[in-house]
Formats: structure tokens, C-alpha cells, sequence
């Protein structure tokens, strides 16, 4: 009997993401496919962010014999803050809080260990590599676990933490209901008769890319009314931001992946929301609202109002928070949890062992930490 014929090599390659343009139709093919979904990867939103975010940003493409994607990891090399060492970092910014890579569902295990071997081998690529906010569950958690126990390569979890998710499952029914106190609902109601004693108040949904155009404005302008416009850190006091906001969510919208609700007191917004899709699983990723109505929890309001279509809708599995762990508002109304972390994985040894790599890597979170804090305590006073 002779022996079975080795599985055909894959393709493996590193691009600069201002190439990638040119492949946008198989990368949407490939976010269709993946193990799990991430809007913030998929060429709508990565290219239109790649003039803001995406310096000396690249892409490690894998591909099969035959040539079909079935793997992109966008990262970049950074210098290790505080020390000499540079390690390859996946990328993710203020406006991308999640660091999935697009690996094809049928094909995870080997497109993962094709990326990791390919950093490994080739020795002007860092021996670190850090990926920022990964879900620490999930089927590319057990599929990069797997790969990792079967290579012998060290890892570990750094900066773990959690944010809100709203993950019904078999429980839709009545789920706002259960999740907010009876008191706390009272008082939620009683504001919003406040609202409409001042005028008609509606919900109005924009998913065509037309209305979501001049739903945008409206969030733009509210956010630029409140602390972030004063602050100097709303989206419209940077050209460059807006039009990466325009343009990304312009390009979502297109193909169906892009909402933004707004509640409107008279026939004008008092607060908008935009919400990003892709499968089943969906982003609520900004939130505006005008500080006027504060004392009616305007943004608690429109959560509801949104959880609740969101639950009506079944093809909808989960929604993402994008929210900080412990968040004031969203935490007290999504009661399922999104756990995620910072995985340093060691490629190849080095004369450093990656022991004290991990010890360098705690020391540097907590300097980062004590200087928040100190910050903090300074902008208070």
C-alpha cells in the first residue's frame, strides 16, 4: 500500500494593507466564511480606517493551493514600549475594539498554523506577537489553542477583562424585563413621559444607505454638542476621523451591514445609535446624545428601544457592547459578558525566555496603569 500524498502547501504571503484594496471581493468572501465574524476587519470598514489607523499596517494573506483566502491577520511591528524589543502586534484601535482574525470556518486550524509558522520562519519578523482583545472563548480561541498546544509554542493572557454582550440564546422573551429592576423601570418610564410631555417622541431606524447618510449627521452633530466636541474628541473636530466614519459606515450600509437608530423628540434627534452587522452578530458601536435631555437618560432610553428590535430580529444571535468593562449604562441592562484578553505568544525562542518576556510585559501594563491613574486624579482637580 503506498503511502498517502502530503496535503498540498498553503500559500502564505504579507501585504501592506493599502494593497489589499484590490482583493476586497474575495476578503468579503472570506468574512462570510469565517469562524467568527469581525465588521472591523471586513474591507468596508478596515479600508476606509486604513488612512487614520493603518500606518505601516499589513496583512499576512493565506491562501489554498488553489488559491481560495482562507486567512487574513492584519498587524503591525511596534517597538516594546520601555525596552529595545519590537514584537508583531495585530491591529486594533479606538474605533476597532475586537482583534479577530478572518480565518475560514473549514479551514481554521491549518490557515493559523500557516500564519504562525510563516512569522516564525522568517527572521526579520519580531519573536513576539501580541493579539489584542481576542475573546478568550469561542471557536477561534479553541482553534488557535489547539494550534498552539500542537506546535509547542508558549502563550499567555494579559489585560483580561470583560463588556457587555447581549446573548439571549432561548430567552428573548422578557429579557428587558429581567434584566432591569421593576423600580429602576418605573423610573425609566416616568422619564420618558417627561420627554412626551414636551413633544411626540418616536423611534425612527435607518437601513437604507441614503437615510443612514443623514442619520450620520445627526450623530455627528450630537456628539459634537457634548463633552466630545468640548474635549476636542469628537469625530467632527478631525477631518480625517469623519471621513473614515463616513466613508465606513457609507460602505456598510451599502451592503446591509449598518443601522442607526435614532429617538426623536418632535421630528428631532436627541440621540442616535449605530450599530454595525455582519452574520449573526452585531456591534453597537456609537452612541450620542444631546446633553439636554440628560436629566431623561436619553441613551438609556434608545438602548432599550434598540435591545428590543434586536431581540425581535432571529437573525441576530449577539450583540457585541463595544462598551468599557463595568460600563455605567449598557452593563446594567445586557447581562451576558464578553470575555477578552491580550495573547503574547512566543513564535520562536530567543535568547530572551519568554518567561521574562511576560515579566517585562506585566511591568509595562502597570506603569501604563499608574500613569492613567495619575493622570486621572490630575484632570479632576
Amino acid at each position: 500500500m503506498s503511502a498517502a500524498s502530503p496535503a498540498p502547501a498553503l500559500q502564505v504571503e504579507w501585504r501592506e494593507l493599502s494593497a489589499l484594496a484590490g482583493i476586497a471581493e474575495e476578503w468579503r468572501g472570506l468574512a462570510a466564511r469565517a469562524i467568527e465574524q469581525n465588521v472591523f476587519y471586513e474591507p468596508a470598514f478596515a479600508l476606509a480606517a486604513a488612512p487614520v489607523f493603518g500606518a505601516d499596517v499589513g496583512a499576512v494573506l493565506v491562501r489554498s493551493s488553489a488559491g481560495r483566502q482562507l486567512g487574513l491577520f492584519p498587524s503591525r511591528i511596534e517597538r516594546w514600549r520601555g525596552g529595545p524589543w519590537a514584537m508583531t502586534v495585530g491591529w486594533t484601535h479606538a474605533f476597532a475594539p475586537l482583534g479577530t482574525p478572518l480565518v475560514d470556518r473549514d479551514e481554521a486550524l491549518p490557515a493559523i498554523a500557516a500564519w504562525l509558522d510563516h512569522l516564525s520562519r522568517d527572521s526579520s519578523m519580531p519573536a513576539l506577537l501580541l493579539l489584542p482583545l481576542l475573546p478568550e472563548h469561542g471557536a477561534f480561541a479553541e482553534a488557535l489553542g489547539t494550534v498552539l498546544t500542537r506546535s509547542g509554542r508558549n502563550s499567555a493572557a494579559f489585560g483580561e477583562h470583560q463588556r457587555a454582550l447581549l446573548e439571549p440564546g432561548a430567552g428573548r422573551e422578557g429579557y428587558i424585563d429581567r434584566a432591569i429592576p421593576a423600580r429602576r423601570r418605573k423610573e425609566l418610564r416616568r422619564q420618558r413621559r417627561r420627554l412626551e410631555d414636551i413633544a411626540p417622541v418616536t423611534l425612527d431606524t435607518a437601513r437604507q444607505a441614503p437615510d443612514v447618510a443623514v442619520a450620520l449627521k445627526d450623530f455627528l452633530a450630537l456628539e459634537a454638542s457634548g463633552w466630545k466636541g468640548s474635549a476636542g474628541t469628537a469625530a467632527a473636530n478631525d477631518a480625517a476621523i469623519r471621513v473614515f466614519i463616513e466613508t465606513g459606515v457609507a460602505a456598510l450600509a451599502a451592503a446591509g451591514q449598518a443601522r442607526i437608530d435614532r429617538l426623536m423628540l418632535d421630528g428631532r434627534a436627541i440621540v442616535t445609535a449605530i450599530t454595525l452587522s455582519s452574520g449573526a452578530t452585531a456591534w453597537f458601536w456609537k452612541i450620542a446624545y444631546d446633553e439636554d435631555f440628560a436629566h431623561c437618560s436619553p441613551g438609556v432610553q434608545l438602548a432599550i428601544d434598540l435591545t428590543e428590535r434586536l431581540l425581535a430580529d432571529r437573525t441576530i444571535e449577539r450583540v457585541d457592547s463595544c462598551a468599557t468593562a463595568d460600563h455605567p449604562m449598557i452593563d446594567h441592562l445586557w447581562r451576558e459578558r464578553l470575555a477578552l484578553s491580550d495573547w503574547l505568544i512566543e513564535l520562536r525562542p530567543t535568547i530572551m525566555p519568554f518567561k521574562f518576556a511576560c515579566q517585562i510585559e506585566t511591568m509595562r501594563r502597570a506603569a501604563i496603569a499608574a500613569a492613567k491613574a495619575i493622570r486621572d486624579r490630575m484632570s479632576r482637580n
